[in-house]
């Protein structure tokens, strides 16, 4: 098979994964918003549209999966575009349960690491939409893309470093142990949601070596 037969029709997969990190980016930014102040109504109003974005990147893979099923791809290239469209629709999945959780453990305060942790979320989501409109032409935008990928990898690493040293502060600040584990149980859903988008980039940064060996 060559490189144009292969390269064809994964563009054609392009629009789906480009409307998938938009419904990522868009439910990082209702994420924050919902951080902004306490009022229980306007979370539980924001979680709402979270779930709608949630419910349309379950259509969005379902439409993955149609095409993806009648194009002709070697079996590494399918593997991990598969990989790639799975894992954003995982973030989607996180971030719509790390809003759900906001509404069902009604913290008494939003720490600002905790605002910091859902900033990174969105950093990330941003970094990756960014990235899908350059894998039309892989050869000419590689560098730009590598650059895309490694930013993801370093905000991940700041989330990690955040997640841990935030963990740390609340079990040695935290009295109420019933709040201590609201935003421990918080912050590991931020911290998994960093971690599936650093999974997408690293598959794409695979995908790259289909192409460009």
């Amino acid at each position: 098979m060559t490189l144009a037969s292969v390269f064809y029709p994964m563009r054609e997969l392009l629009p789906i994964f480009e409307r998938q990190s938009q419904l990522l980016c868009d439910s990082a930014e209702l994420l924050c918003e919902m951080q902004q102040s306490l009022d229980r109504d306007h979370w539980k109003t924001v979680y709402s549209e979270i779930r709608n974005n949630e419910h349309m990147g379950d259509a969005q893979l379902t439409e993955f999966r149609e095409q993806s099923a009648r194009a002709l791809f070697t079996s590494g290239v399918r593997r991990e575009l598969t990989t790639i469209a799975m894992a954003l629709d995982d973030v989607l999945d996180v971030v719509k349960d790390a809003s759900n959780a906001l509404n069902i453990y009604q913290p008494a305060k939003i720490d600002p690491q905790l605002q910091d942790l859902s900033r990174i979320i969105l950093e990330e989501g941003q970094a990756l939409r960014s990235i899908f409109p350059l894998l039309s032409d892989i050869r000419k935008n590689a560098s730009a893309i590598i650059l895309l990928a490694d930013r993801v990898t370093e905000l991940e690493h700041e989330a990690d470093e955040a997640y841990e040293s935030y963990i740390g502060y609340i079990f040695t600040q935290e009295p109420d142990l019933r709040e201590m584990t609201k935003y421990k149980n918080l912050a590991e859903l931020y911290e998994k949601a960093t971690d599936t988008e650093k999974r997408v980039s690293d598959c794409i940064r695979i995908l790259m070596m289909h192409y460009i060996g």
